[in-house]
């Protein structure tokens, strides 16, 4: 069915305007069938209507949506009043709202249950849409706009225009964003930077792809039961049952998912398995094959560089932290350093007591990366006599998301029904609408839980729609976290490790973000502040996961109900601080190895794999200890939002630390200080400065005091 048809059929059938015919036909394919993505949400809370998406409706509909917003630009740009804060920098925040919905539902597919189509698809659609993003923001006219308002503020007094807190920020981000995109650029620099970013666009989507195919092509399977020694008995039936998805029943398939892999590295008694599926792990989109990401590292890398200086900085790093807490490489490297040496140090004592029960064991070998967690978990077990599978039973998926729900409704007075009349993308999702004290719907919560192979790894937080305020009213965000936790068996429940079970309570503070964010524009809402202030709420929340007082609330044996015993959160509070050393120095590591990729004012010419060891060298990482992610896979970075941003963890851990202090002395559900939490942090979103925020709910600046004393590194 042609457009002009469409049409026709339209007016004849009533419809008052052309323009109203142009509306209809938006929501119809070539084909002549309606297209969901496109369409009216007709859907409980207007969510996507995942059981009618089809691969094919997203070309259409991005298609679609650039059209629409190229006209929201036109009509702001075509507009012959005077530019105002209305007109123009709001007009802005709201336009394009098709578009921005087809493809947040797209790009969460493309990380929770993509597929090769899906994508093949982002590869295509990335360059258009990055062609798209320039043309908007490299729009000359609709920049005079944007400067003309901002002009007014910055020459008239802030309360001639009349202009809130929120609207200055608003205003101010706007237009910094303008000019963070090259709108001052001239013609032929916004041409570079229009194929650089076209370019970056595509590597990213390439880089992610491969490492999903590499994670996805590996198994490691064993068919002797010999070679299971050591490991629990819910690992051993998860793998049983892989196996047995895979056409290889009576044998046990173990994968490169980290609810698979990490167990198996920490309890396996076989050595040389373990050096085989470790070597399989860290060398991932590195082995010279199809999904190789040596190169795409080194693209990635040096075109951020060039786009970088190209907009006026000395490296892609400077341009990153320019908005952020931190402001600069200098100030995060000195942090880093703070830590490093500690870190190091207790590190190298570690080692050096693993190297000690090795040799017990015969093995004259120097501790290897391999080796960390085995010979960790068998000192965990002498020392202090704790065995993480003594507190699994008690941390079954279910009683840890009830923890968490009891948690936040004795924080901030929060409740959760769980629908089953909502649309999902997978079987394995579950829905919650959230509530708040005064039993007010507060927005709508998405669960994603267990591996699989349409899922990338690790765990996130996400948004198919952000809180505003819509006419006076408040439009309801819809919030999603995905995670990788151990499936459950026939005869046992999803049961987590103490590290997953902080995992679900840090995810659950980027939902809480999202879903207590109370702003009125859509791009100051929830989770869009500094890189380095986001992980402040999910990581505060982790410090009441392991608090005795919460512990019995929740940790629960998910046979007899038994709540779990004094004697064993006793054990858990003595290893507290129990292998912290290579937990912080692995991850510094890995901060060290992004800023220096994104320090860089040369363009890189070594080797990936020669960059990464000098790198290393550099900063004096011991051979037994390895960077949490290595270039190939380094997905935070090279796939992910966090280029010259990975330190925000450990900048957000002195904040959150230094935050639970508070509650420590005030109470650990001090009603005051959650109130004061709540106000100043999850609902303020983007709206206002966040060392601010912090102050105003602390009284003070953060010390790091706190965050030595927990990792035992004081």
């Amino acid at each position: 069915m042609n457009r002009k048809t469409i049409i026709m059929l339209c007016l004849l059938a009533g419809a008052a305007t052309q323009q109203s015919c142009n509306k209809k036909e938006n929501t119809v394919m070539t084909s002549g069938q309606e297209n969901p993505l496109i369409a009216e949400w007709n859907t409980p809370f207007e969510v996507p209507p995942f059981d009618k998406i089809q691969n094919s409706h997203f070309k259409p509909a991005i298609l679609e949506g650039i059209k629409d917003h190229q006209k929201d630009i036109q009509a702001i740009v075509d507009n012959k009043e005077q530019p105002s804060f209305e007109n123009v920098i709001v007009a802005i925040d709201n336009s394009g709202e098709t578009l921005k919905k087809v493809t947040t539902v797209l790009y969460n597919l493309t990380s929770a249950n993509t597929n090769d189509e899906l994508q093949k698809l982002s590869q295509e659609m990335a360059p258009t849409l990055s062609e798209h993003n320039d043309n908007i923001y490299l729009n000359d006219a609709l920049f005079q706009k944007v400067k003309n308002v901002y002009n007014q503020y910055q020459i008239t007094k802030p309360e001639t225009l009349k202009l809130s807190s929120e609207q200055q920020m608003l205003l101010d981000e706007t237009y910094k964003r303008f000019v963070r995109s090259g709108a001052n650029l001239s013609a032929e620099n916004k041409d570079k930077l229009k194929k650089l970013n076209s370019e970056l666009s595509v590597l990213s989507l390439k880089y992610g792809d491969n490492l999903l195919n590499e994670t996805n092509n590996y198994e490691l399977v064993i068919d002797k039961k010999e070679n299971l020694a050591g490991l629990p008995t819910e690992l051993i039936e998860a793998a049983a049952e892989e196996a047995k998805a895979k056409g290889k029943e009576g044998k046990y398939v173990f994968t490169l998912s980290n609810s698979s892999v990490m167990p198996f590295l920490q309890y396996a008694d076989n050595r040389e398995l373990r050096k085989t599926i470790w070597n399989a792990y860290q060398v991932r989109g590195n082995q010279n094959n199809g999904n190789d990401n040596k190169e795409n590292v080194l693209k990635i890398a040096n075109l951020r560089m060039q786009k970088a200086q190209l907009l006026g900085y000395k490296n892609h790093a400077e341009y990153v932290l320019e908005e952020s807490m931190a402001k600069n490489p200098e100030a995060v490297n000195t942090l880093l350093m703070k830590l490093w040496a500690p870190a190091v140090n207790k590190a190298k004592q570690e080692a050096t007591d693993i190297q000690a029960l090795m040799r017990k064991e015969g093995i004259n070998e120097d501790v290897a990366p391999a080796d960390w967690r085995y010979y960790a978990e068998k000192i965990r077990k002498e020392r202090y006599n704790l065995d993480e599978q003594e507190l699994k039973p008690y941390l079954s998926l279910e009683n840890v998301r009830k923890g968490i729900f009891d948690v936040t409704n004795k924080l901030w007075g929060l409740t959760y029904k769980e629908l089953t009349n909502v649309p999902k993308y997978h079987t394995d999702v579950t829905v919650w609408e959230v509530f708040d004290g005064d039993k007010k719907s507060l927005g709508l919560l998405y669960m994603d839980m267990h591996p699989r192979e349409s899922k990338r790894g690790g765990a996130w937080m996400t948004s198919y729609r952000n809180q505003q305020m819509e006419n006076g009213k408040r439009k309801n965000p819809v919030i999603s976290i995905v995670c990788n936790f151990t499936k459950p068996t026939a005869t046992t429940p999803s049961l987590l490790t103490f590290d997953e079970t902080t995992t679900f309570f840090h995810e659950f503070g980027h939902a809480l973000h999202g879903l207590l964010s109370n702003v009125n524009y859509r791009s100051l809402a929830g989770t869009n502040v500094p890189r380095d202030f986001v992980e402040l709420p999910s990581q505060i929340m982790e410090n009441w996961a392991a608090e005795p007082e919460v512990l019995k609330m929740y940790a629960k044996h998910y046979k007899t109900g038994e709540v779990i015993p004094d004697a064993l959160i006793e054990k858990m509070k003595k290893a507290g601080t129990f292998d912290q050393g290579f937990a912080t120095t692995e991850y510094l590591a890995a901060s060290f190895l992004d800023m220096k990729y994104h320090t860089a004012t040369e363009e890189i010419k070594d080797d990936i794999n020669t960059f990464e060891i000098n790198a290393m060298k550099e900063a004096g990482l011991i051979d037994a200890i390895i960077p949490r992610y290595r270039s190939t896979y380094f997905s935070h970075i090279f796939a992910g939002g966090y280029s010259a941003g990975y330190y925000s963890y450990i900048w957000s851990a002195v904040l959150d630390t230094d935050a639970f202090e508070a509650f420590k002395t005030a109470g650990l559900f001090n009603s005051e200080k959650a109130l004061m939490f709540r106000k100043y942090v999850l609902e303020k979103g983007g709206t206002e400065d966040p060392a601010e925020l912090y102050r105003k709910f602390r009284g003070a600046d953060p010390k790091i005091e706190p965050l030595l004393k927990k990792r035992g590194l004081n």
